[in-house]
């Protein structure tokens, strides 16, 4: 009996120990290792896949993906002259080629790497406008899988006057209502991609290429609040 709770004590404090480990964050060069070794500077950008229930949730991230990729310092293709190309190629369905041979893009742009991105969710609720997307950059070279975030981003539209009392509350929500109904979806979408791509290592035309390897990578998976 007494044997049993020494080794009940050892488990439980082994458990203790565990809990309280903290793990180190990786830096960049090792969470995106093959982003270092490739260097891929042209990006194309492929139709994003939509499995949310907004129809037009593929048009608005597709147009606001190209800037904070740019200011990250790559070259993107120009998305509308790509989107015609691809259309024209019957190439617009995107997930066709999500796990399948890229070179030819490679070839037919002159795309170092090809972006594939997947709506999974795009909710609107009374003071809120909730996104669920994931972004995986493919090497054209080698199919290799460069740079892959999934995150959830909550934008809240909630309007608060500060004039107190039932007639205040009431004007909360009649503001919080007419703010999320004209929320312009771009403008999620664009906060959306410029959250995510700060983690994104540094191109070749930015001041910080091949200077940030040692710098900490953000969570592959994630959740944030944004306004």
């Amino acid at each position: 009996m007494k044997r049993n709770s020494i080794y009940l004590i050892i488990f439980a404090c082994a458990m203790l120990v565990t809990s309280c480990t903290t793990t180190e964050p990786l830096k960049k060069s090792e969470a995106y290792k093959n982003m270092y070794s490739e260097k891929p500077l042209t990006v194309l950008l492929m139709a994003p896949i939509n499995r949310s229930t907004n129809v037009d949730a593929k048009q608005y991230f597709h147009s606001t993906l190209a800037l904070p990729l740019a200011n990250n310092g790559f070259y993107v293709i120009p998305p509308f002259l790509s989107m015609e190309i691809l259309q024209k190629e019957s190439a617009y369905d995107s997930e066709m080629f999500l796990n399948a041979p890229l070179t030819k893009f490679g070839e037919v742009f002159g795309a170092d790497a090809a972006l594939f991105t997947i709506i999974h969710k795009w909710n609107k609720s009374y003071s809120h406008v909730i996104v669920e997307v994931e972004y995986i950059l493919k090497s054209t070279k080698t199919n290799e899988i460069l740079y892959s975030r999934h995150g959830v981003v909550d934008y809240n539209t909630a309007v608060t006057t500060k004039a107190g009392g039932i007639a205040g509350l009431i004007a909360d929500l009649a503001l919080t209502a007419l703010n999320t109904a004209t929320t312009k979806y771009v403008d999620v979408a664009r906060k959306c991609n410029g959250y995510t791509f700060t983690d994104i290592p540094a191109g070749k035309y930015s001041p910080s290429y091949n200077l940030d390897g040692e710098n900490n990578a953000g969570d592959k998976t994630f959740r944030v609040n944004l306004q």
